[in-house]
């Protein structure tokens, strides 16, 4: 079902599973379910963080202006452990990987594409946080570089229900040619 796969795993950090202005509550939901999957093919999964920058200064364009609005989420001001892994999926590396990105997107700066051409990787199998911001931006990314994506709907979150919902009947309806939303039993089962 998958051909050559990886792992993605977005964002199942410790900035979103605890008390900070980002908590994403369904996190702790999901977190099964990513184990599950983490656990039995470690070797196969890629972690990525969002970093946030040391302040909104060094950033450009619009980022400069989100982190002004959230300057209390920016490293000079947030313990630097919030940016680590939840420490089930920590425990994970090695052999999982970590790729740290600074935007919604693990795309933009060319590196995780770079590994997965050598890798001679088709398939991007999508879980983490949040559906309708990271794991969207992915996805879309993914498709454009012309991956075959599979979400696994009841592994992704969002603080948001309705958006989450959105995010996935968009991927599911208007991209059914390149994306495949199913649970990580059904993805699991078909290895």
């Amino acid at each position: 079902m998958a051909g050559n796969w990886i792992h993605l795993c977005i964002d199942m950090q410790r900035i979103f599973a605890e008390d900070t202005p980002w908590h994403v509550p369904w996190m702790r939901q999901v977190s099964p379910l990513i184990e599950e999957i983490s656990g039995r093919h470690p070797e196969k999964t890629i972690f990525t963080r969002f970093v946030t920058p040391s302040r909104p200064e060094v950033m450009e364009g619009m980022w400069r202006v989100y982190y002004e609005k959230w300057r209390m989420m920016t490293r000079e001001h947030l313990d630097p452990g919030l940016v680590d892994l939840i420490p089930s999926l920590k425990a994970l590396v090695p052999p999982a990987r970590i790729f740290d990105k600074m935007t919604y997107s693990p795309w933009v700066s060319g590196g995780l594409h770079g590994v997965l051409l050598k890798e001679g990787i088709e398939t991007v199998v999508l879980t983490g946080g949040e559906t309708d911001v990271c794991v969207l931006s992915t996805a879309l990314g993914a498709i454009d570089l012309g991956y075959h994506v599979i979400v696994l709907r009841d592994a992704v979150c969002s603080g948001a229900d309705d958006t989450h919902d959105a995010s996935l009947e968009l991927l599911g309806d208007r991209f059914s040619v390149q994306l495949h939303l199913a649970t990580t039993e059904e993805f699991l089962r078909g290895l």
